[in-house]
């Protein structure tokens, strides 16, 4: 008798599993051509690698030739960088990130990218890239370095002519560069004509061309060349004396620097006086300066116009809460009244891509706290006990580029 139901059953089987491997191959068969697809369309693959940390992009550079072409090609670091972030700052040469929740991976563990005898540090962050030099010895012997900490490149740069006796004469060393105004960085160098006299100079590196050159005739300057930073196409000085300066890099030219009406019609700030802050973010320049002379706990963020005519109220900020929360930023042995009654410092201002999600960074006695200037909300960063007395001249945020040089 022949078994036909087992017969029907064994070839249902077959089927089944015919069925399921043809089912598969079709699924692989699917999912490569969807691969193929993306991989060849170089507008649709842009759009996916945009939302990727620097870290998988850097990463994914060796997956292929034409990969590390597209991911190095200006087209993509230039939108990649108008969505990238800032997500920390240095202390010095420590690495702080602003989010102590979700700390980032630090850029570098020390400054070590190059071997100097004397030791490298940071003296000016601009747009993602560093300018460092040899942290020891006199000026004569100085070297100075443009670093990016993301993709981890660097440049020597050449010593400015002239020998030892004018490297000794150098006042100011800054950075001029951005993606899109400034795409081959400028170091600017100002250096006095004569060692102690008023008559200055200044002389500009390309690395376009890899050359000094003069900018201008001598001029005279009766001001410091102190906390450059780069924006909207000049460095800007911090405003420590009575007519500070910027200067325009295209055209070369040295204007004088706005101040706010009510620093203005206090008299300015005494030579060697400095804001509470002066520093860039997202395109905005930004000065500190204390609301009034009876509450030093009540700030004013200022931002400078486009066209350079003035400066604006952006934000006021009260810190009215934080001596409850950290009763050791109070000199108790002064009164009330004293202007260093209140031991704090503003570290940095950070705009964020959000007006909500603007925040500052303040130095108390032994710790960072990071304070919302909208809702008031703040917490701890991070333990500075070590750094108890850095001043905001050591401080530098890092944003991340994938600019190359």
């Amino acid at each position: 008798m022949v078994n036909t139901r087992g017969k029907i059953k064994k070839a249902q089987n077959m089927r089944k599993i015919c069925f399921s491997h043809a089912s598969s191959e079709d699924s692989d068969h699917q999912s490569t051509r969807s691969g193929a697809l993306i991989g060849s369309d170089d507008d649709l693959l842009i759009k996916i690698l945009l939302w990727l940390p620097v870290t998988s992009i850097l990463r994914f550079k060796s997956v292929s030739k034409h990969w590390k072409w597209l991911l190095s090609h200006r087209r993509f670091t230039l939108l990649y960088d108008n969505l990238s972030k800032s997500p920390g700052l240095f202390v010095r040469n420590i690495y702080i990130p602003f989010d102590a929740a979700n700390q980032s991976t630090p850029p570098f563990r020390s400054l070590d990218f190059y071997f100097d005898p004397c030791g490298i540090r940071i003296i000016q962050s601009c747009n993602g890239l560093l300018l460092c030099c040899s942290d020891r010895g006199n000026e004569r012997a100085r070297k100075y370095y443009v670093f990016n900490p993301t993709t981890k490149q660097f440049s020597i740069i050449p010593s400015v002519p002239g020998g030892q006796k004018v490297r000794r004469t150098i006042r100011f060393m800054g950075l001029a560069f951005h993606q899109t105004d400034c795409v081959h960085y400028k170091v600017v160098c100002i250096r006095g004509v004569e060692p102690m006299g008023e008559l200055c100079q200044i002389q500009i590196y390309s690395s376009e061309i890899g050359k000094w050159k003069i900018s201008s005739e001598s001029f005279s300057a009766n001001c410091s060349f102190r906390c450059g930073v780069y924006w909207n196409g000049a460095i800007h000085w911090a405003p420590s004396c009575h007519n500070p300066l910027y200067f325009k890099i295209e055209g070369e030219r040295l204007q004088t620097l706005a101040l706010p009406a009510n620093v203005a019609s206090s008299g300015g700030y005494y030579d060697g006086g400095m804001p509470m802050y002066f520093g860039e973010s997202r395109g905005h320049l930004h000065l500190v300066y204390t609301a009034n002379g009876e509450n030093r706990l009540h700030l004013i963020v200022y931002e400078m116009l486009s066209d350079h005519s003035g400066w604006f109220v952006k934000f006021q900020v009260e810190l009215d809460d934080l001596p409850g929360a950290f009763p050791e930023m109070i000199n108790s042995y002064l009164h009330p009244s004293s202007p260093h009654y209140y031991q704090f410092n503003v570290f940095d201002v950070v705009r964020g891509g959000n007006e909500e999600d603007t925040f500052m960074v303040v130095r108390i006695p032994g710790k960072l706290i990071r304070y919302n200037v909208h809702d008031k909300s703040f917490k701890q960063i991070f333990n500075l006990t070590n750094y108890f007395y850095e001043p905001h001249s050591n401080v530098h945020r890092y944003t991340e580029t994938l600019t190359s040089f």
